[in-house]
């Protein structure tokens, strides 16, 4: 019988359908969408000022404020800008993009040499659609490429210990750990020696001492390209970059005061809010698991029966887990290490646990296929769902577009908040005229629910969970192409900042913001890079005179601390809330007092 296209490909060149599924999936999307967040344009100005100052080492942003990160990404992203001449959303989010691609790719060849294949290559795509995962890949921020590093750090780590019996130090496994330091700091070296040096322990195969030179050369290797640009920032930044430093790296994790920067650090959560978060961050994929939970049948304790003691059960949880093929245990000890080890900082965030999303989707794949196999009703149940989904999705795109469904009216009928107006206004103007990607969209849309069905049809489970993974490969182009990036667009800093250029552009080179976070004031980051990184800061500068921008929340802060010695008058405001600060924002024009 001749095979497919699709399993050719799936069968034959796997590493190449994941590459090409990647760049498929998001670069469509990393190119046409706006910054909406204050994320994306706080990391991309710091490109746009090394290829405007040609300070590579330590550049200022945002009226004088210097970044909180080491620069390996915001070098990424100038280098891939330098062609253009100038830093866009593209060129922004590539690092991210490549880092997601690379990491699908690697760790689709490590598992294939090792697990089942089939297994390998449903951990990989349950890596790459879960929402954590596939968000961050298309973002201009450090997570996916510092996870991108530690990911293939741990993994030549894992080689060094299989193929070499740690003899010897692979040059690729201090360059990787560097990368990572530059980052995002020491975390690239510590995080990745915390959890290859526990799953060396568990191995029982080298002595303490061994084990302890193997972590300090390495670390010790890893950490000389990085100390020569932290040598060179200090020298740069002084004691204001040092205090920076110490409070991003150690005051965070050891809830250390926070007096010596200028913000709050945030993100300060309980313990049991990483669990939430990885739960969340797997979706759909933990639905499946969560169906599966009610096919199991407890089998009821005989009263004759001794039951174990609690050392007993100990016991046999250690025997088992050094029973486990090398492999998994490898990925055991990344999931809980890296679990553990962001428990213990008070700042805790979803992306600080991806390094350990590529291990767990092992375990995922793994339960994934049992249960298509012993619990094949779960299966279909999951399918039926998702499908439910993906056809309510379908319905009210198509009925938005032809003008029978009019989203405003009815979430007026809920809701008069006017962001969430705004929000539900701006989705569905993108729906109702749809463009050319919309329509392909809504097309693979339309294609993988009736694959969906059709296999439900036949009975075949372990087809019903690939029709599933194309499923859910199909809402993910539906929220990035026809929900997101219309979203992204209509309501991003963009077209406040084209209309400020358009209509005051002898005032380009004196609009002042404030720049003080722990006061209250919040940065307008989207309309800095949309406005070419050009802000002053009004606070450190005390101009007589300059056009002012300022999100409308602030105001009564705003007059609180200047009304006594300035005037503003304002002269135009944003037409809507910008998603970004999630306020209107307003320029002003002031005067000093006599």
């Amino acid at each position: 019988m001749r095979a497919s296209a699709l399993q050719y490909l799936y069968l034959q060149k796997p590493v190449t359908t994941i590459v090409v599924l990647c760049l498929l999936t998001i670069l469509p999307w990393i190119a046409t969408g706006d910054f909406s967040t204050k994320g994306e344009p706080r990391e991309a100005s710091v490109a746009v000022s090394m290829l405007e100052t040609g300070n590579w080492t330590l550049p200022k942003v945002y009226a004088d404020e210097f970044a909180y990160k080491p620069p390996m990404v915001h070098w990424m992203m100038a280098l891939a800008s330098l062609p253009g001449g100038h830093v866009t959303e593209l060129t922004a989010r590539l690092p991210s993009a490549v880092a997601y691609t690379v990491l699908g790719a690697m760790m689709l060849i490590f598992l294939g040499r090792r697990v089942r294949f089939q297994e390998a290559f449903i951990a990989v795509c349950v890596m790459l659609t879960c929402v954590e995962i596939h968000r961050a890949g298309m973002t201009a921020r450090v997570d996916m490429v510092l996870t991108g590093f530690i990911v293939a750090a741990l993994l030549q780590m894992y080689r060094w210990e299989e193929k070499l019996s740690l003899k010897g130090l692979p040059i690729v496994i201090p360059l990787l750990l560097s990368g990572a330091v530059l980052t995002k700091g020491p975390v690239g070296i510590i995080l990745p020696l915390f959890i290859f040096g526990t799953y060396l322990l568990l191995l029982r195969k080298y002595s303490l001492l061994q084990i302890f030179k193997a972590l300090l050369y390495t670390a010790v290797a890893s950490a000389f390209l990085p100390l020569l640009w932290y040598i060179a920032a200090w020298r740069q930044g002084g004691d204001a970059f040092l205090n920076v430093v110490l409070a991003e790296n150690f005051g965070r994790f050891f809830h250390l005061s926070e007096a010596a920067i200028p913000y709050d650090l945030g993100h300060k959560e309980p313990v049991w809010y990483n669990f939430v978060t990885l739960l969340a961050g797997f979706l759909p994929w933990t639905l499946l698991l969560l169906f599966s939970l009610f096919g199991f049948n407890r089998k009821p304790h005989s009263a004759q029966v001794e039951r174990p003691t609690f050392g007993h059960r100990v016991h046999q949880v250690w025997d088992a887990l050094l029973a486990m093929d090398r492999v998994r245990l490898f990925s055991l000890v990344v999931a809980v290490c890296t679990v553990f080890f962001y428990t213990i900082p008070s700042s805790k965030r979803s992306v600080y646990l991806m390094p350990a999303y590529p291990f767990i989707s092992l375990f995922v794949a793994q339960a994934m296929l049992y249960v298509a196999e012993h619990r094949s009703r779960c299966t279909r149940v999951f399918a039926a769902f998702i499908a439910v989904i993906g056809t309510a999705a379908f319905g009210v795109a198509v009925l938005t577009a032809s003008g029978a469904l009019r989203p405003v009216e009815i979430a007026t009928r809920f809701t008069q908040r006017s962001a969430t107006l705004e929000t539900v206004s701006a989705v569905a103007q993108g729906l109702a005229h749809p463009s050319v990607g919309t329509i392909i969209v809504l097309v693979i849309l339309a294609t993988a629910l009736l694959t969906v069905g059709y296999q439900m049809l036949r009975r075949i489970n372990i087809k019903i969970l690939y029709a599933s993974l194309f499923l859910t490969v199909a809402l993910n182009l539906f929220v990035d192409g026809a929900v997101m990036h219309s979203l992204r667009n209509r309501t991003s800093s963009r077209a406040f900042a084209e209309r400020i250029r358009h209509e005051y552009p002898d005032e380009q080179g004196r609009i002042y913001v404030m720049n003080d976070l722990r006061a209250g004031f919040t940065n307008l980051y989207g309309l800095n890079f949309y406005l070419g990184n050009r802000f002053r800061n009004f606070d450190a500068e005390h101009p007589a005179a300059g056009c002012f921008l300022s999100a409308d929340r602030d105001s009564t802060l705003l007059s609180e601390r200047f009304g006594q010695t300035y005037t503003f008058q304002p002269i135009t405001h944003s037409a809507r809330t910008l998603s970004d600060v999630r306020s209107r924002v307003t320029l002003y024009r002031f005067e000093r007092k006599p």
